[in-house]
């Protein structure tokens, strides 16, 4: 057995008491990115870890293999906006898609924006954007490493050039402009340096921009001092007649809905329920069609009449069997999308509740980015599956007729390649969705290099879906496998509650159940099965490796949440105590997460397998000091008998906007670690 010899890291004596309970927290110190010891610390890591990532023997093919299937144009539906259709196209290796416009369907695509000039790599990238209802303005925010932290722009679409105001200070961004091009509506919290740090994701507030002036003349249209934590994203309906504002106060699908009549009205709360989902779907006049899971856990759809809210609300699509997701208003029907067994059905609906038809798929698999406008015939969205690249459809609701908008530059073998569903059953005997994707007509021998992977969590829903790194791993002769657990919301929010605050457990044993399904029937065996997560991801593989080590061959831990009872002091983390809890303000939320809290729950000694963590400078959202304290205890508890390795990466931060090129080192990096774990 190899031994390793990692940095020192010293264990400090600081201890805290949780209602009466003594916490050692040793290494506090990590909590410090810019102090001299924790820079030492990490650069002693990055010596570790870099150069045997780098050395590994596979990693140039894994590198060069996938670079070859990235390679191919990938587009976003359309968005129309008076007789302009606005999408983005990335050639295949662009470290960030690039904007393109064009007059009707078949004008000539001409460049808006290209996100690949903003920096030499690619490290900038657009994160929101709006565009004005005729198509002369474009309002996007630029995010610099990985950041949550936005900058918003105004592009004159015509001339191509930004007008001179920048709004800072955004995060989360929502924004609406007004139908006759006086400005727009945004969110943005306070200036850094006005308010302490601890404070900066409070007190979200929603201002008002008009053109041509500084963002210091910009007006306040609605903040909530005596509520704090809530957040306020903003839209605007299709007829003008209406500020929408979706008020959330935590990273979930729980929000309350107000709205505002143009121009100059009132802020009404129109649903001021913070306990389930209320997403706007359009209006006509003063009715709102509203998708809530309010007395509905798989989603029903509802009318309000707004000048007679006391009247109530009528129901539109009752409750089924299968979750609804989201819906979309075109003319007098509704395009209701819904999951059956985490996969996507696109259902057609009247205005009277009744279905009068489906739009027909192409495969198991899903659909992403509805966009449609209540005065049109048309429909596009984005369709992919694990076998089936990102292709984007168009739906003529006159004809009924489906045509392919735009097609992928990715064709696989025929017949080559499968997707079965398959389910697990997890300790409490709850029956748990796996997808398997390999070479078709596989005979399992139990020894097939196999990949697990999940999320479970946040009511976010986690299906079919195309990666370039899934099908590297099944062309190579590898089984990937995908598992729906307990905490997401693929079979509505009694699923996601099943996973959440104390009964977060349950995602655990789910995947642990869908790991043990793998080895029973036959797939893989523990020393081939690598486990993979990000962020509560990330917590969800930390937690299961210490659980059940001798489960996995290989774990890859993502941006992991590590530390259960302290995440909710730093920057995003107060967002998150709605679904994993507070440790400090409650007693049973302190139980519970000391008892899984992975940071906690190292135990010296213990034979676990080998682990890469990884984690970004920039990343704001889950902030390094998880992966770097996880791993700091990791190191110091395997004596030097198990491989624990950090991989931290500069300029890149959650994953979101990561460039392309970043992508591809990190998976590769990834793969060579697992593939060289096995035995």
């Amino acid at each position: 057995m190899p031994t390793y010899t990692y940095p020192p890291a010293h264990a400090s004596d600081t201890v805290d008491d949780f209602h009466g309970t003594p916490v050692p927290d040793p290494y506090r110190w990590l909590e410090d990115m810019n102090a001299p010891e924790t820079r030492r610390w990490l650069e002693a890591q990055a010596a570790l870890t870099d150069p045997y990532l780098a050395g590994l023997p596979q990693r140039p093919h894994i590198k060069s293999r996938l670079t070859e299937i990235w390679n191919f144009p990938r587009y976003t539906p359309p968005v129309r906006k008076g007789s302009r259709y606005f999408f983005f196209r990335n050639d295949g290796l662009q470290n960030q898609s690039v904007l393109y416009m064009q007059e009707g369907l078949t004008g000539e695509p001409l460049l808006v924006l290209d996100p690949n000039t903003l920096s030499e790599d690619g490290t900038v990238a657009v994160y929101s954007y709006a565009f004005s209802d005729d198509g002369k303005y474009l309002a996007y925010g630029r995010s610099s490493g990985g950041s949550d932290l936005q900058e918003v722009y105004i592009r004159d679409i015509d001339s191509g050039r930004d007008l001179e105001e920048t709004l800072k200070w955004g995060r989360f961004v929502g924004i609406a402009w007004k139908h006759d091009n006086s400005g727009l509506y945004y969110n943005r919290y306070a200036e850094p340096g006005t308010v302490p740090d601890s404070e900066l994701y409070f007190n979200n507030q929603l201002y008002f921009h008009r053109l041509g002036t500084p963002q210091s003349a910009d007006a306040l249209v609605y903040a909530r001092p005596d509520r704090p934590e809530m957040g306020f994203w903003s839209e605007m309906s299709h007829d003008g007649d209406y500020l929408l504002l979706q008020v959330w106060h935590a990273a979930s699908t729980r929000n309350r809905l107000y709205y505002r009549p143009e121009p100059n009205g009132p802020v009404i709360e129109l649903i001021d329920d913070p306990t389930a989902k209320h997403q706007f779907i359009g209006n006509q006049g003063s009715t709102f069609y509203i998708l809530t899971d309010k007395d509905a856990p798989l989603g029903r759809i509802v009318a309000i009449d707004t000048a007679n809210p006391a009247a109530g609300w009528r129901d539109m699509v009752a409750e089924g069997t299968d979750v609804l997701q989201s819906a979309a208003l075109v003319k007098d029907k509704l395009i209701v999308l819904v999951l059956h067994d985490a996969y996507s059905r696109l259902l057609i609906y009247d205005l009277n509740g009744q279905q009068t038809g489906e739009i027909p798929l192409p495969a198991m698999g899903s659909v992403f980015t509805l966009s449609t406008r209540p005065d049109s015939d048309e429909v596009f969205f984005s369709f992919e599956s694990f076998l089936y690249p990102p292709m984007v459809f168009r739906w003529d609701m006159a004809s009924q007729q489906l045509t392919t908008h735009y097609p992928t530059g990715l064709t696989l073998p025929p017949n080559q390649y499968e997707t079965t569903q398959v389910f697990a059953t997890s300790k409490d005997g709850a029956r748990v969705p796996v997808f398997l994707t390999h070479k078709r007509g596989l005979k399992p021998d139990g020894d097939m290099p196999t990949l697990l992977e999940a999320y479970g969590g946040y009511g976010v829903n986690n299906t079919p879906y195309f990666a370039q790194s899934s099908l590297y791993w099944v062309e190579q002769g590898g089984i990937y496998a995908l598992a729906i657990l307990r905490g997401g919301g693929e079979y509505g929010e009694s699923w996601h509650e099943g996973g959440m605050l104390g009964n977060k457990q349950n995602c655990f044993n789910d995947f642990i159940g869908a790991a043990e399904y793998l080895i029973g029937s036959g797939y893989t065996r523990p020393g081939k099965l690598a486990i993979k997560g990000a962020s509560n991801g990330g917590l969800l593989v930390a937690a299961c490796m210490l659980q059940r080590p001798e489960l996995y061959g290989a774990v890859i831990c993502g941006v992991p949440v590590t530390d259960m009872l302290r995440f909710h002091r730093f920057t995003a983390g107060r967002f998150w105590t709605d679904e994993y809890g507070n440790a400090e303000a409650n007693p049973e939320d302190f139980r519970y997460l000391y008892a899984y809290s992975p940071l906690h729950n190292v135990q010296p000694g213990a034979a676990y397998p080998p682990i890469l963590v990884t984690t970004a400078e920039s990343d704001d959202r889950v902030v390094p000091l998880h992966a770097m304290k996880f791993t700091a205890a990791l190191q110091a508890a395997s004596g030097g008998h198990n491989q624990a390795l950090l991989r931290f990466e500069f300029k890149a931060g959650h994953g979101f906007g990561k460039p392309t090129a970043k992508l591809i080192d990190e998976i590769s990096d990834e793969f060579a670690f697992a593939l060289a774990a096995f035995r």
